[in-house]
């Protein structure tokens, strides 16, 4: 019987998109990360990463974490590894650690960090371990689960981790042989051999992946690129946190995978569908994936309108999206049109003035009259600048200026 594995990560909980609250969007795709463990009969469950979006995040991003990972747990029936990744604050990863094993839950903060054999009765038990690396034993499984588990790791904790010195010692040498070590010590073809990671990582002369906003740059020491041809023979399956995008980054015998993020969280993930990862996996044997969509959340969508009564129209038929909207007119948008576009939508984010080039040759097409008023001079200027006529309250302004300079000469 093959082992199921859920494979997810860069939650990011209480990250905002600008100054729109994500938190109802990711209430609702976490219980639907819950609901498809459930459904799909889970026996394990890895988060590889960006557990929340900030080293403090807010209290409610907590509070839907530990009753999330509870729930995935099934009271302790399911084990659940979450790693730290490059936004989370790895001591508060680890400190909850002795009560979250109670639960079914493993937390690997720091690359050192070393996870206590545990039993829970009936259910599953940790038989050995070192730094990151823990051997898991399920009751209604013949053969063990191995895990090597990196998380992110800063140049000091990293150099702690491998046990170097030497600034110029390359990154993807020393966790290959840190890697290589424990898989040799551990990983035999007895047992389901996984590695899991929060780290950049690529197929040595692959194309550059591209990383999501928020995102960069992610480095460690000196580098920022971990190759797959790192991972050891014997691992069996990667389970990668950082980029945004479903993708097996290659480079490997086995799947190297980002599972996605669950939600899109910038307009460059504008149109990326939403994923987690199934793997049927058992000793000695390639492993079966199958990536399950997520549907929960709001679209977001970058759109352009030249056209006011366009735009308008648009957002009314596309509720319950996030939206970057660009909109090209000869003329600044005014404030009653502005309150147009708000009052049809509620979730943009951004408006985009752009405008027209016909309006903006205006300025190197027309030449200044000096021999007019001031008040012509201050017109043509204005109409230079900004494409557009002053206003009439402009202009009043204008002159009231003006005239409290001769007052005062």
């Amino acid at each position: 019987m093959a082992l199921k594995i859920l494979h997810t990560a860069d939650w990011h909980l209480g990250k905002r998109l600008d100054h729109f609250s994500r938190l109802e969007e990711q209430i609702a795709v976490m219980k639907e990360i819950c609901e498809i463990a459930d459904t799909q009969k889970v026996d394990v469950v890895i988060v590889a990463g960006d557990l929340f979006d900030t080293f403090n995040p807010p209290v409610e991003a907590i509070d839907l974490f530990y009753k999330t990972l509870k729930t995935l747990s099934n009271n302790g029936k399911r084990p659940v590894i979450a790693i730290a990744g490059n936004h989370d604050s790895p001591d508060r990863i680890d400190a909850p650690n002795p009560l979250a094993k109670e639960c079914g839950i493993i937390f690997v903060g720091n690359p050192d960090t070393v996870i206590s054999n545990v039993c829970i009765k009936d259910c599953f038990e940790i038989t050995q371990s070192e730094a990151n690396f823990f051997e898991i034993k399920l009751n209604n499984f013949e053969f063990p689960i191995r895990v090597i588990a990196t998380p992110y790791a800063n140049e000091v904790r990293l150099k702690t981790y491998l046990g170097s010195e030497n600034k110029e010692d390359e990154l993807n040498l020393l966790l290959k042989e840190k890697w290589t070590t424990l898989a040799d010590k551990y990983c035999d073809s007895n047992g389901v051999n996984i590695l899991t990671t929060h780290l950049y990582m690529l197929k040595r002369g692959g194309e550059i992946l591209e990383e999501p906003d928020g995102e960069k740059p992610l480095k460690i020491g000196n580098a920022d690129i971990v190759y797959t041809d790192c991972i050891p023979n014997q691992i069996q399956y990667t389970a990668l946190g950082h980029l945004h995008n479903y993708q097996n980054v290659g480079g490997h015998s086995s799947p190297v995978m980002y599972s996605s993020s669950p939600l899109a969280y910038s307009f460059s993930e504008a149109g990326r569908e939403k994923k987690v990862v199934i793997i049927d996996i058992e000793p000695s044997k390639a492993v079966k994936i199958t990536p399950i969509p997520l549907t929960e959340g709001r679209e977001l969508h970058r759109v352009k309108f030249d056209q006011i009564d366009a735009a308008v129209e648009w957002l009314e038929n596309n509720p319950n999206t996030l939206i970057e909207l660009t909109l090209i007119s000869e003329t600044f948008i005014s404030n009653e049109n502005l309150k147009r576009l708000y009052e049809s939508h509620d979730g943009i984010i951004h408006i985009i003035p752009v405008i027209s080039e016909t309006s903006t040759n205006v300025e190197q097409t027309s030449k200044v009259n000096l021999d007019q008023d001031i008040e012509g001079l201050f017109n043509d200027f204005f109409l230079s600048k900004k494409g557009q006529n002053p206003n009439e309250d402009l202009i009043a302004l204008f002159k009231e200026v003006v005239g409290s300079q001769i007052e005062k000469n």
